[in-house]
This record gives structure tokens, C-alpha cells and sequence, in this order.
């Protein structure tokens, strides 16, 4: 794993951290590619829960690059370009910008430090991808209107008010709080856990542009499976394919 996203597994718990502090974190391709793999590796391993964090307290993640923007952020969200069957913690701190609202929103738990101030620009910007529609399966509709359509700001006390974010704490503490929450869900019952998160999933609301991921990602892990090269190969040298589901 590179640098810009980095993984760390210790006692169950699967530490994500988007790693450029010094660019506010900001999302790139290469951080989206990296980002991606790292919801892969997370579901492959013995991890029973992953925290998504940001280095540095100015910003979890001022958002897109808006100088080569990734329109690829789907691959990146855990729910829509990976499927999740474990629980994910979003811990933030300063500027939660546009696509970081969106991990935000598709996480179980948050937990926002109290100089967290989430924004979504994006129509003072000129664009939208869209993920963020299903923000109202989460938060009252009049909120998310407000936010999106204004593009203004929403405090971690407001955020909290409004169901967020679980907890709001000072500044410097939000891992540790998130550590805390990962460490009491890692000692339960990882069967249970998974049946709730899936049934919970099947309850929540998807907008169109996360269905539309969700389907493309499926799409996408079938273009890059070794039964569709296994199935060009037999089909290009006039012989049976050997499917192996993988």
C-alpha cells in the first residue's frame, strides 16, 4: 500500500489513513485507486472492523482535485465500489469537503472531532457525481437540501444534532474515540454483525448515482475476474472454457 493511503492492522481493527495532510488529503486517482484496494484487502483479511481516517487535524479531506478530478470516487466509497460486510468508522477532524461527506454517510459510525466542518460545493463548483443524494436516507431531507443546495457549512455540533455523526470530541481525541467504538465491535459475535449490517442495508435508501456504482463495481470485478480471461481465451483458441469462479 502506498503511502498516500495507508493500512495498518492491529487486534482486529484495520487502520485506513488517507495520508497527504500536507494537501489537505486531498482524493487524486492514484489516492481512489489505493482507496479501492484497501476496502479489498479489508475484506479479505481477519479484520473484523476498519476505521477511515484522515492524517493531520486541518482536514479529513478537502475533497476532489478539482484540477484533474476522479469521477471514478464510487471505486473508493466502502458499500458502493467494494461491498462491505464488516463495519466501518469514519473518524474526522477539520475540513470534510464534498466526496469526504460521502464516506462520511455511507459509514455505520462517525465520529467527528469538534473543529469538523462539513461542506458539499459541488453546485457552486459546476459538477456532481451524485453519491451524496442517498445523504437523504440519513439525515432530514430539509437539512441536506439546505447543504446541497446552498453549499454552505455544517458544524460537528449540527452534524451531531442532526444524527450525522455519533460523538463530537475534542480535537485530537476523534481516533482514540473511534478506537474505542472498533475495539467494543471487534469483541462481538462477527456473524451477527455482518447479518445486521446487511439487513440495516437492505432498509437504507440507495439515490441513482449509488446504484449505478454499485452495479458498475459488480461489472467491473467480472472484466477483472480469471473466468472472463479464461472464458476470451477459450473462446479465441475454439476450445471449452475450465471456469473456476474466481
Amino acid at each position: 500500500m502506498s503511502d498516500e493511503v495507508r493500512y495498518v492492522s492491529r487486534d482486529g481493527i484495520a487502520e485506513i489513513t488517507l495520508n497527504r495532510p500536507e494537501k489537505y488529503n486531498t482524493l487524486t486517482h492514484e489516492v481512489i485507486d489505493q482507496l479501492h484496494a484497501a476496502w479489498i484487502r479489508f475484506n479479505e483479511s481477519d479484520d473484523r472492523v476498519a476505521i477511515l481516517t484522515g492524517a493531520g487535524d486541518r482536514a479529513f479531506t478537502a475533497g476532489a482535485n478539482l484540477r484533474d478530478i476522479p469521477h471514478d470516487l464510487f471505486r473508493a466509497i466502502p458499500g458502493v465500489g467494494v461491498q462491505m460486510k464488516k463495519p466501518v468508522i469514519v473518524a474526522t477532524a477539520g475540513l470534510v469537503v464534498g466526496g469526504g461527506l460521502v464516506f462520511v454517510q455511507m459509514a455505520d459510525i462517525a465520529i467527528a472531532a469538534d473543529n469538523t466542518v462539513f461542506s458539499y460545493p459541488e453546485a457552486k463548483v459546476g459538477f456532481s457525481g451524485g453519491l451524496v443524494a442517498s445523504l437523504a436516507a440519513r439525515i432530514p431531507h430539509k437539512i441536506v437540501m439546505e447543504l446541497l443546495l446552498v453549499g454552505g457549512n455544517l458544524s460537528a455540533q449540527r452534524a451531531y444534532d442532526v444524527g450525522l455523526v455519533n460523538q463530537v470530541v475534542p480535537v485530537g481525541e476523534h481516533l482514540e474515540a473511534a478506537r474505542k467504538m472498533a475495539r467494543q465491535i471487534a469483541a462481538n459475535a462477527p456473524k451477527v454483525l455482518t447479518l445486521l449490517k446487511e439487513f440495516v442495508g437492505q432498509v437504507l435508501p440507495k439515490g441513482p448515482t449509488e446504484a449505478a456504482g454499485i452495479a458498475r463495481s459488480h461489472i467491473l470485478d467480472i472484466n477483472a475476474s480469471d473466468d472472463f480471461r479464461e472464458g476470451i481465451d477459450a473462446f479465441t483458441g475454439k476450445r471449452p472454457p475450465a471456469f473456476t469462479g474466481r
